[in-house]
């Protein structure tokens, strides 16, 4: 860290250009040659970042289900930037001392940070000469846990010599250098860098950590080795999809070799309203609630022995037992082998007094908005129904959503805990996933979430936030098969984890062999896997994509939702849309949108970046 170095590169500074609206939202600046030019700048920053005070590996961030996180600016003026990249990984509380100016201390600022078990610090090396600040900074390290980033050149650290917290140190002070820290916080980006000079009695020539990556970084695409040129045509086709009116917003994600390398939302939430689609917004998931809530429940009751593939479903609920689904083993259920119906329209056989328009003891359970259905009516009508259902097709693969049903059931007497809360609590949470989990309703607003279809038929309202599926519906909101919800950062971060073979953010959430059992053809009859779609061997279907590998895992979505993880690419593909708004369209379908889109990726990847 040289003051030569940083001469040299305050040329670079003045002639980089400010894309952070492009960068941190969409990741994706389309043009080759100046996100070579970014690219260069952002390597350039990372390499020549150091990370001093790690000695208890506080850094990359572990157990983020345990933390409570805040970040402070202290007259850091590019902490938008900063604060925007941090709420990639988890949920970060924004303060400022700005907000305290007319105070001669930070003790107002210190006092509201009482809740909070991590703060992260941001200034530039100007703000350590204010004497506000190093008393804030002193007297908040007696109380909490904190993680110093600095910015600028600086001739000396000695202001820092009497802090044990973490302290990464940038010599730049800009929008590049708040967005590489926070992954390096994080694990986005390892660190390497060391000092190269003497800068206080503590901090001596050759102090620095050294860290490796352990969470997805958010990137441009060249750094993945692929032009961005080659990827305009996802643009194309997702406005096409738009002006066909094949669903009124989309949102796509790719992230490639763990590399968040395009983001972008096109459209809006209706084709009526102003609200334009942004990559944080929250989607119905459908059918992706199989691979993303209930499949890893199974996964992880599998690994803990409490779950036996081959044992009956009688064996583990004892209501099935006199039913015609008592010999049926699990793993024909998760197979979609079992032999159950496709689907049973429920929503059909409410009568008048089933449900009513206010909530109440007789009527506690939300359907939609004014609509609530009597108790009992999923244990007492629902779940019967469906154990006693004809089986009409075992051993073919007829894919049907009471299979999941049925594991969701299994999965909660076997944890002993709820569906919802079990997913949250294992893997949301400490995966860093804010927006994913069911009721979204009751955690965030209704901006924040897509709507799905104006219900004439059932609930008889724009349903917003509330799960469109029926049966689910009227189950709570909560079951095995349908009710996720999940902005598209989520969904990949769950499958970068599966991509990992079960890590990530240095957590190893599945062995291995159970990510490949599970994800694997598992089938003789079809093409799945335990719970997971895969790639056809049909040529002819084309499917998931004509230029996915065998190896590609994932699911679709009746919403208009699809996942895809290519392990032969180090590919996860994410396409969020609402093809269901205002009513049930099949254009999505019938226009191939999401496989089009999938191939025009592959085509990009196998340009690379000449």
């Amino acid at each position: 860290m040289e003051k030569k170095y940083m001469r040299k590169n305050n040329f670079a500074g003045i002639i980089t250009i400010s894309f952070i609206a492009l960068f941190t939202f969409n990741a994706c600046a389309q043009d080759h040659q100046q996100n070579q030019q970014r690219l260069s700048l952002l390597h350039t920053i990372s390499s020549n970042t150091v990370l001093l005070n790690n000695q208890d590996n506080t850094i990359p961030l572990v157990d983020l289900d345990k933390k409570n996180i805040a970040s402070v600016s202290l007259g850091f003026a590019f902490h938008s930037t900063f604060d925007s990249l941090l709420n990639k990984y988890t949920k970060v509380s924004s303060f400022s001392s700005d907000q305290y100016l007319s105070s001669t201390t930070l003790n107002d600022l210190e006092d509201d940070l009482k809740y909070f078990n991590l703060v992260i610090i941001s200034l530039p090396v100007s703000a350590v000469n204010d004497p506000r600040n190093m008393g804030f900074i002193n007297s908040l390290a007696k109380s909490k846990k904190m993680i110093i980033s600095l910015f600028g050149e600086t001739g000396s650290l000695l202001a820092f010599d009497g802090l044990n917290a973490p302290l990464i140190w940038s010599n730049q002070n800009n929008d590049e250098a708040a967005i590489t820290v926070p992954q390096m916080i994080f694990g986005g980006i390892g660190t390497s860098k060391k000092l190269s000079a003497n800068y206080s009695p503590k901090y001596l020539s050759g102090s620095g950590s050294v860290t490796s990556p352990t969470r997805l970084k958010y990137t441009l695409p060249e750094d993945a080795a692929v032009n961005s040129d080659n990827l305009k045509e996802i643009d194309n086709i997702a406005n096409e999809a738009i002006r066909a009116q094949a669903a009124p917003g989309i949102v796509v994600l790719v992230a490639k070799d763990g590399k968040v390398i395009f983001n972008k939302a096109y459209g809006n939430h209706t084709y009526n309203n102003g609200l334009t689609e942004k990559v944080t917004d929250i989607f119905d998931l459908a059918s992706l609630t199989k691979t993303t809530a209930t499949t890893p429940t199974v996964m992880r009751l599998y690994e803990e022995h409490k779950l036996n593939l081959d044992t009956n479903i009688g064996a583990y609920i004892p209501k099935a037992r006199l039913s015609p689904m008592n010999n049926i083993k699990v793993r024909e259920v998760m197979l979609h082998q079992a032999g159950f119906i496709p689907y049973i329209p429920f929503h059909n056989f409410i009568k008048t007094g089933d449900y009513s328009r206010d909530s109440s003891a007789a009527y506690p359970t939300k359907v939609a908005d004014f609509y609530y259905i009597k108790k009992g009516f999923f244990k007492d009508f629902m779940w019967p129904k469906m154990l006693n259902s004809p089986i009409q097709t075992r051993g073919k693969y007829v894919y049907s959503d009471i299979s999941m049903y049925v594991m969701k059931e299994i999965s909660e007497r076997l944890s002993g805990i709820p569906l919802d809360a079990y997913v949250w609590e294992n893997f949301y949470k400490p995966l860093g996933m804010q927006t994913a989990g069911f009721l979204p309703r009751n955690r965030f607003t209704k901006d924040q979430i897509v709507p799905t279809e104006q219900d004439t038929y059932f609930r008889k309202t724009l349903l917003e936030g509330y799960v469109h599926d029926q049966g689910a519906a009227l189950a709570g909101g909560v079951s095995g098969h349908a009710g996720l919800f999940a902005s598209a950062n989520d969904v990949a971060i769950i499958y970068q984890m599966l991509l990992n073979k079960g890590t990530y953010g240095g957590t190893r959430y599945f062995q291995s062999q159970t990510v490949d059992m599970f994800t694997q053809k598992q089938s003789d009859i079809s093409r799945r896997g335990l719970g997971f779609d895969r790639w056809d061997p049909d040529a002819s279907k084309k499917y998931p994509s004509e230029l996915a590998s065998p190896q590609t895992y994932g699911h679709t979505g009746y919403t208009g939702t699809c996942v895809w993880v290519d392990p032969a690419k180090g590919l996860v593909y994410v396409f969020l849309s609402n093809r269901v708004t205002p009513s049930v369209s099949e254009k999505l379908g019938n226009m191939k949108i999401r496989p089009r889109i999938q191939d025009a990726i592959y085509r990009a990847i196998e340009k690379g970046s000449n």
